[in-house]
């Protein structure tokens, strides 16, 4: 199962998931005491030491990193079932999709509300796993090519 290297690109898939609830995405310190800072499950606004946090509707992110993280966790487990394993990769792909839309969305909102800000590296996670999936269906699909040249030549 570890020998072959789409499994390697799936545990990186799983952990740049898990890696982008962690890391703040988006972050924006002024001059000021007065901090804002978007992570996967929550956006946190620190004014003059107090901190006010808002999850919803923020953890959409985190839920679908999550999401993402186990479906590539469950395409390690069915590498003897390559046809389910690239399903599987698709239905990351999408999830992926819609992972970086939300991120997207409310970078957009809160970059436009704060007139600024900057990528965090929870930002660049989402790519990161985005390239790791492509890789890694790429590498099932040739398996699935060879395993089937091979029957036909017998």
């Amino acid at each position: 199962m570890w020998q072959r290297i789409q499994t390697v690109f799936l545990a990186v898939v799983v952990i740049s998931m898990i890696a982008l609830i962690f890391m703040p995405i988006w972050v924006y310190e002024p001059e000021t005491e007065n901090a804002h800072q978007l992570f996967a499950l929550h956006y946190t606004e620190k004014t003059d030491g107090a901190a006010n946090t808002v999850y919803m509707p923020y953890a959409i992110t985190a839920m679908l990193a999550i999401a993402t993280a186990t479906v590539a966790f469950i395409s390690i487990g069915k590498f003897k079932n390559r046809v389910l394993q690239m399903k599987l990769g698709v239905l990351n792909s999408l999830l992926m999709l819609g992972t970086m839309v939300a991120i997207v969305v409310f970078v957009l909102d809160l970059a436009k509300s704060h007139q600024g800000g900057q990528y965090g590296s929870g930002f660049w996670m989402v790519a990161i796993g985005v390239a790791a999936n492509f890789l890694a269906n790429r590498f099932i699909r040739r398996d699935e090519k060879l395993i089937r040249d091979s029957d036909r030549l017998r």
